[in-house]
């Protein structure tokens, strides 16, 4: 009897393939990782987060509504400090004659729209100054004001109350000389949709069209 030559290996297996309850000991494992996985994905902002100012060893982040209030802040007080400067050289500038001087003795006893702008003509170029009634510096109301009174008509500096005073008239009616009133400001008009007026700080009198449908236009005298 012949026995055949043959191979005989010995396959090792891991120790957890044959331990006792080795296979439900890997698949908890697995599941537990999912669900760390699953978690650690799970994150919850709150709506107040882009509000929050940020602090941490001792730096902050400020939200730029902050910044923007802060730049919005300083330039108003830059303007005010501007204003005053302005109005305290205005008042030692300018020895001509007042609002009073002239509705006392108005170099023009009467008017015509013409001569109205005309006069108020002259102004271009006069800078503007808050509270400001003369040729030293003019603010919107004030240059009409000034104006007027060489022809003996007395107006409150308010740019409202010059409105008041007039009629309202159709802009196809409209001639230079009649008032371009809006709210908060008015000028002269100028003829074909223009207005010469006394715009804002830093800027100076000047002829421009008029860049808004909301105003009114006024005639005094009648």
């Amino acid at each position: 009897m012949g026995i055949a030559a043959g191979l005989v290996a010995t396959i090792a297996l891991p120790a957890y393939a044959v331990a006792p309850g080795s296979q439900e000991a890997a698949h908890q494992r697995t599941a537990t990782t999912d669900q760390i996985n699953a978690d650690a994905q799970s994150v919850t902002v709150d709506d107040r987060a882009a509000t929050i100012t940020v602090s941490r060893d001792g730096y902050a982040a400020t939200s730029k509504a902050d910044i923007d209030a802060a730049a919005a802040a300083a330039a108003a007080a830059t303007a005010a400090a501007t204003a005053r400067t302005q109005m305290a050289s205005y008042a030692t500038s300018y020895s001509g004659p007042s609002v009073s001087d002239l509705l006392a003795n108005p170099p023009h006893p009467s008017f015509d729209l013409a001569s109205v702008y005309s006069v108020a003509q002259q102004y271009q170029g006069v800078p503007y100054v808050y509270g400001g009634n003369t040729p030293a510096g003019f603010d919107c109301s004030g240059l009409v004001q000034y104006v007027y009174a060489q022809f003996g008509v007395s107006l409150a500096h308010s740019a409202s109350a010059q409105g008041a005073a007039g009629t309202r008239i159709s802009l196809a009616d409209a001639q230079a000389g009649d008032l371009v009133i809006m709210s908060g400001h008015d000028g002269f008009y100028a003829g074909n949709g223009n207005i010469l007026h006394a715009p804002s700080e830093g800027s100076s009198v000047r002829v421009q069209p008029i860049w808004t449908s909301d105003y009114y236009i006024v005639r005094l005298g009648i």
